[in-house]
């Protein structure tokens, strides 16, 4: 029987948050339907990526790990676990650590996507306020927010700046608040799309793409997806009707959408899956807004989680989701998985 390591960081025990502070990190529902869905492939393993992580999986070496956990500490968190994984020698799910690394990191991420031709909003970094000289060389309106964060974490609509006034005053918020640098980008006035890879190689796929439903939103809120729409305004008792999926497009442009998030997940080196957000320009050309090796995964369908969302519209069912990724992952690194009588432990 196929030993599989479950790799996660759960959320703190409470229903309700008034920071970001644990946005990226996972629910116990979905760490137990991510578990169940992998019983179906061997014995599941849980390997909570807590400081006990390093010991738990020496001793444990299962044959192999299927990684969600989005990390701890640092700038480079997202990569510590499939880090650990590789000094082990033990074979592990998605992105290696350095596509981890990059990804999370947005400039060096859109630096990397404009050296390969992959379109993508111009933009300036401010490490510290002396730097806003050259994001004031940007057309206006832009859009700010944290260099080093996913989960739309520092992402609200005062990110979004009409004037140099706003520009600064959000900056030096973001700064002071987040303690890293910050992006600005030009603001891409289009529609918005999110794009579930799933595969490698030529063999690599998008699933049917999800769009941006902004006239969902409430009256006078911004089109943009951030943190009030993900995590305040969506709420299971009244649900915002915010995607589309298969978005509403025509085949051209869907076309056009495919070609710009594959280019993206091979320059940046993803594997098994990731998610890609899309946005239309001014003339209306798809560009990489951001790339995410680890996507959100919430099996509920009400949570409004974009890669299971995509992977319903193509007939693909949560627990054929998740065992799809790590099929992906142990046929690239040559592991057999033998389905047999699930089981579960923790380690």
């Amino acid at each position: 029987m196929t030993r599989i390591g479950f790799a996660y960081n759960q959320k703190p025990d409470s229903t309700e948050f008034t920071s970001d502070e644990f946005a990226e990190w996972d629910s116990s529902e979905t760490i137990d339907a991510v578990a169940r869905a992998l019983a179906g492939l061997g014995e599941v393993i849980r390997l909570e990526a807590d400081e006990n992580f390093p010991e738990n999986l020496r001793r444990e070496k299962p044959d192999i790990v299927f990684n969600i956990a989005e990390g701890k500490n640092g700038v480079n968190r997202e990569s510590h676990v499939p880090a650990i994984c590789e000094f082990y020698g033990i074979p592990y799910s998605g992105s290696d650590p350095f596509t981890l690394a990059l990804c999370l990191d947005k400039a060096k991420t859109k630096e990397a996507l404009a050296y390969h031709g992959v379109r993508t909003a111009r933009f300036a970094v401010v490490r510290e306020m002396d730097d806003l000289a050259a994001a004031r060389d940007l057309p206006l309106p832009v859009f700010a927010k944290p260099i080093h964060e996913g989960s739309s974490k520092g992402i609200t609509e005062k990110n979004f700046c009409r004037t140099h006034v706003e520009l600064e005053a959000q900056t030096a918020f973001l700064l002071e608040t987040y303690q890293q640098p910050v992006i600005v980008e030009e603001y891409l006035p289009g529609a918005e799309f999110t794009c579930a890879v799933l595969g490698n190689g030529d063999e690599a796929k998008v699933l049917p793409i999800v769009g941006m439903n902004f006239a969902s939103l409430p009256a006078g809120a911004l089109p943009i997806y951030g943190y009030e729409a993900k995590w305040i305004w969506d709420r299971p008792e009244r649900p915002l009707q915010m995607f589309d999926c298969p978005a509403h497009i025509d085949e051209s442009l869907t076309r056009k959408i495919e070609r710009v998030t594959l280019e993206a997940y091979r320059v940046l080196g993803c594997r098994d899956w990731s998610r890609i957000d899309v946005r239309l320009d001014a003339d209306g050309m798809p560009n990489v807004v951001e790339v995410n090796p680890l996507p959100g995964i919430l099996p509920d369908p009400a949570d409004n989680s974009c890669f299971p969302k995509a992977a319903r519209a193509a007939g693909v069912s949560y627990d054929e989701l998740i065992q799809s990724c790590l099929m992906h992952a142990a046929d690239r690194q040559g592991v057999t998985i033998d389905r047999a009588v699930p089981r579960e432990r923790a380690a």
